[in-house]
């Protein structure tokens, strides 16, 4: 009997659904299934997750008591509020006193939420509110009673400062269950204050929760059919898992799981630690920012509104592999945002080079409303192909043969001498002027993001993924003067990220001036739904994060489906650490020098003028931190707070009479925790403490600080 574990991840893409199976002990690839996305299917997507999966077993010798971890993601929330395939709502509002009472009606009845730009599609909802004064389960079953006469499908609980006091929505809840109607608390979707918001966002949960229920039946069915044992597991859009019970509570955090799924898969599979990464795909490219290890999360919008769902900051940019060329009668107008496959043409880099007879341009109309001048190429015969980014990258030989995009040179080639000529250009000349319109695209997202987000430019990698990736990232990193990675199996990088996801959870409450008890408690909160959602007590860890603008407190919590018993990667000696430590600050490794370590992380120093650029490896070969100067210090627990104070003070940076404070790191154990953006000394060391605390005084600890010179 086989002793291995496997990890199967599924993604659900637009077109095809892949499933992968890894080696839990190796990160090796054992197995990939891939089946067409199975839109029309009487049980929607989640037939081909079933199928993808069964033909990766089957195709590759896997048996299904090997595996220890399945998990998916989804486009099922997503695609139900993009075509509008959600259920009325009804909103029970409660709150007490006059003026308050009054303010938190108004503010509890979210009205109607339009899903799309003409506001046909949308969540319609009913409002009532109860003076809690008057609040009995008597009074809620009535108002329930009156929401479904109205049509609603689902109800949503929302009371006035709830995330203080949840009492009154769990009751509405299990009224609910009562009655046979599925009632989303708003507390329980979000611990933050601002009543309307945290409504908004329990009403868009609460309106898929009955197209999610029959995909979340139909999977665990066919799953459990096929002899799984293990729970399976839904993609978060904040790069985690959770079991699919949590999903049936909460399916709006599902959002967005597709983009979280391939950057997870940059981060675990090709252990990035700052890079920005691209998913590149026909229509469009998803580009996500990965820093510290960490990918960058941000809430979710819907219809225009923002809602208190956090996911994975991907912002959407309308070129990639399949985009269609604007042309005037002299120049390359513009590329994108509409794709071969909208306007029912296929690229010439996959047509059959015969069929390129005479070819002659021509200027259409993708879909009524667009510009008249995307250009098609007629050939003799009537035949009609296009030319697209993919097109030009590999007449100029950038895709190259065994690239997942790489087609026919010559057709591409034909076709683009023809616009060329128009144009009076060279063929590589137009070609060109192809590229550098759709990397400018890409290239104004990249600067936003990485101005956000801080990222320093001499530590930006360009990553890619998906099957477009050769066409568009290796030039757009040229132009950049940037380094850049096609992801191994870039095809399948999502369903690599959703098979090697960890369960996460997170709890964000505000609290002015939070105290330790305060961090103590809201850490528990943390743990305690990530164990809900489907992690082992043993392996949760705590990251702990306060915005001191907006007095938030966030603990995000990660862990695992089991004790892992075997590392995901051997063990990396100094020697190949400082290899790798010195790749990823461009010198030589001769350059580097390792100024700290333990058993579980390497900290590499080069000196770059009057700076030290700091690396910390850990014993996978992962780059966990990376900043341009810094320094480092090995400790105990109980020596952490003098050399955290002397530190403070000699990295702070003065500029204009203006202090800025320093961020520090902490490897403790198998860990590295984020201490960014604290305040001040006071507030760093309450934090620390919290974490400290679960520690003996003399545990192994190595702390980092880095100056903030930006």
């Amino acid at each position: 009997m086989s002793n291995r574990k496997i990890r199967v991840g599924i993604d659900v893409g637009g077109t095809h659904t892949k499933a992968v199976a890894i080696d839990d002990s190796t990160y090796e690839i054992v197995g990939i299934g891939s089946v067409k996305t199975t839109h029309e299917s009487s049980l929607g997507v989640s037939e081909g997750v079933v199928e993808s999966f069964k033909k990766c077993l089957s195709d590759n010798n896997i048996s299904p008591e090997e595996v220890s971890f399945i998990a998916h993601s989804t486009t099922q929330a997503t695609n139900a509020l993009l075509e509008g395939d959600v259920a009325k709502t009804g909103i029970i509002g409660m709150g007490r006193g006059i003026f308050s009472g009054a303010l938190s009606n108004a503010q509890s009845n979210v009205k109607d939420i339009s899903l799309d730009a003409s506001g046909k599609r949308k969540i319609i909802t009913a409002h009532r509110y109860i003076n809690l004064k008057n609040f009995s389960k008597d009074v809620v079953s009535r108002t329930i009673d009156d929401l479904r006469n109205d049509g609603c499908g689902v109800i949503v609980a929302s009371k006035a400062f709830g995330v203080d006091d949840i009492k009154e929505e769990l009751i509405v809840k299990e009224v609910g269950k009562e009655k046979g109607i599925e009632v989303t608390a708003a507390s329980d979707i979000s611990k933050l204050y601002g009543l309307t918001r945290r409504t908004r966002t329990a009403v868009i949960n609460a309106s898929i929760l009955p197209k999610m229920f029959e995909t979340a039946d139909s999977t665990e069915g066919a799953v459990r059919q096929a002899g799984i044992k293990a729970p399976l597991m839904i993609m978060r859009g904040d790069g985690g898992v959770m079991d699919i019970e949590e999903m049936r509570k909460r399916p709006v955090l599902t959002m967005l799981s597709g983009p979280a799924a391939s950057t997870v898969g940059a981060l675990m599979y090709l252990r990035v630690s700052n890079g920005i990464f691209f998913e590149v795909g026909g229509t469009s490219t998803d580009i996500g920012v990965i820093k510290n290890g960490r990918p960058m999360i941000d809430y979710s919008v819907v219809g225009g509104q923002s809602t208190l769902i956090s996911s994975l900051d991907v912002h959407v940019s309308g070129v990639a592999g399949g985009s269609m060329v604007r042309a005037s009668r002299n120049r390359i107008v513009h590329v994108g945002p509409r794709s071969a496959h909208i306007a029912n043409l296929p690229y010439s880099a996959f047509t059959d080079p015969a069929k390129i007879v005479n070819p002659r341009v021509v200027r259409i109309q993708p879909l009524e409303g667009d510009p008249d001048d995307y250009i098609a190429i007629e050939c003799d015969g009537g035949f009609r192909c296009t030319i697209t980014v993919t097109c030009a990258a590999t007449a100029l030989g950038i895709v190259k043969p065994g690239d997942f995009s790489y087609g026919n040179v010559e057709s591409c080639k034909k076709t683009i001498t023809a616009l060329a000529n128009e144009l009076g250009m060279s063929m590589e000349e137009c070609a060109t002027a192809i590229l550098d319109n759709a990397a400018d695209t890409c290239i104004k997202v990249i600067e936003e993001l990485a101005l956000k987000y801080k990222v320093e430019r001499d530590q930006i990698t360009l990553i890619g993924g998906g099957g477009g990736a050769t066409a568009l990232l290796p030039f757009t990193a040229k132009k950049m003067d940037l380094p850049y990675q096609i992801a191994k199996h870039a095809e399948v990088i999502s369903s690599i990220g959703v098979a090697l996801a960890m369960v996460r959870d997170v709890v964000e409450r505000v609290i002015p001036n939070p105290t330790p008890q305060d961090l103590l408690e809201i850490r528990t909160e943390a743990t305690d739904m990530a164990i809900k959602s489907g992690a082992t007590a043993e392996s949760i860890e705590i990251n702990i994060e306060i915005d001191s603008q907006t007095s938030k407190v966030r603990a995000i919590a990660t862990g695992s489906t089991e004790i892992q018993t075997q590392d995901l990667a051997k063990k990396v000696t100094l020697e190949e650490a400082t290899e790798i430590a010195a790749a990823s600050m461009r010198v030589q490794p001769a350059q580097t020098n390792c100024i700290a370590k333990n058993d579980n992380f390497f900290v590499f120093g080069a000196k770059q003028g009057n700076r030290q650029e700091i690396r910390v490896v850990d014993k996978k070969g992962f780059v966990k931190i990376q900043r341009s100067d810094g320094d480092a210090v090995e400790t105990t627990t109980a020596g952490v707070r003098s050399i955290v104070d002397k530190m403070w003070e000699e990295l702070s940076v003065y500029k204009s009479d203006i202090k800025i404070s320093p961020d520090f790191y902490l490897c403790i154990g198998a860990k590295v925790i984020d201490y960014e953006g604290m305040s001040g000394l006071d507030q760093l060391h309450m934090v620390m403490g919290t974490e400290l605390m679960m520690r003996a005084s003399s545990d192994n600890v190595l702390l980092i600080g880095a100056k903030n010179n930006m």
